[in-house]
């Protein structure tokens, strides 16, 4: 078994409140639910309201199909233009 963790740090440019933020961030969730089978949850910074962290996780029994749907969703959520990727961190971890 495979596991593929992403964690996003992401700026919402245009934001100014809580609300936009969580406005912003529940669409870019369900878009990538949609399109994508990933598990994905804002992870951090839930008082800030132009910063995010969010979480993303693929399970797998191949390394190369996890790097590849993770490096999608990122591709993806950079598309949309609802957020900058600041920073992104992502890692593989095997089961035996």
């Amino acid at each position: 078994m495979v596991v593929g963790v992403a964690r996003l740090r992401v700026r919402i440019p245009e934001n100014r409140s809580l609300k936009g933020k969580r406005k912003v961030i529940k669409s870019l969730i369900g878009r990538v639910n949609s399109k994508f089978n990933v598990a994905i949850s804002e992870v951090d910074c839930h008082d800030l309201w132009q910063m995010s962290e969010i979480g993303i996780s693929v399970v797998g029994n191949n390394q190369s199909v996890i790097d590849s749907v993770l490096n999608r969703t990122l591709n993806f959520i950079e598309a949309t233009c609802l957020v900058e990727i600041i920073n992104t961190d992502i890692e593989i971890i095997h089961f035996s």
